[in-house]
């Protein structure tokens, strides 16, 4: 679900941010990709979408909304989204029934509609939030990145999503602006 969360690039960049799920059938391929759904399922919610591309629209826009009050949630400890997040669960699981397959229990869809994509991923997002070790949850400190992610080092001390990305942009910024102290300290 973290890798959801990361469906916005450069989050923090303003007019830099860029949406990755663009349309409906990105989110269709996100969850393929993430074994949210099955491909079978896949085929038959693009077919559907097809036929009615206005509900599949409102559909990818409430996936955006689950996102973002998951973020809210974890990074803003954001009451406000977190309600919001329940109550979009509360209307995940009325569409599933609670079944025990081998040897765990687990939510089954009744139907697959265009809502199950953002029914399964509000489930996962809730499930994210409760789980062990949140304290470990950080977001890249580079001034526009803003990807998240489990700071699994052994100091937690952890401070880019990409030491090679963000990390090296960042510590070029830093030296260069401390060559440019001295030079105007000279």
């Amino acid at each position: 679900m973290l890798d959801l969360v990361n469906t916005v690039a450069w989050r923090l960049g303003g007019p830099e941010r860029v949406e990755a799920l663009k349309n409906f059938s990105d989110v269709v391929e996100w969850c393929v990709e993430s074994g949210l759904i099955s491909t079978d399922e896949a085929a038959a919610l693009l077919e559907r979408a097809s036929r009615d591309d206005v509900r599949a629209e409102r559909e990818r826009e409430q996936v955006i909304e689950a996102r973002e009050r998951a973020y809210g949630t974890l990074f803003g400890n954001d009451p406000e989204a977190a309600a919001g997040l329940a109550s979009m669960y509360r209307a995940a699981i009325a569409t599933a029934d609670l079944v025990h397959t081998g040897d765990r229990w687990q939510w089954q869809d009744r139907d697959v509609d265009l809502s199950l994509p953002r029914n399964r991923i509000v489930r996962g997002l809730v499930a994210l939030t409760q789980r062990d070790g949140l304290d470990r949850l950080h977001q890249c400190e580079d001034a526009k990145c803003g990807w998240v992610y489990l700071d699994t080092s052994p100091r937690r001390n952890r401070r880019w999503c990409n030491t090679k990305d963000c990390g090296d942009r960042n510590r070029a910024r830093a030296y260069y602006a401390r060559q440019k102290a001295k030079s105007h300290q000279a």
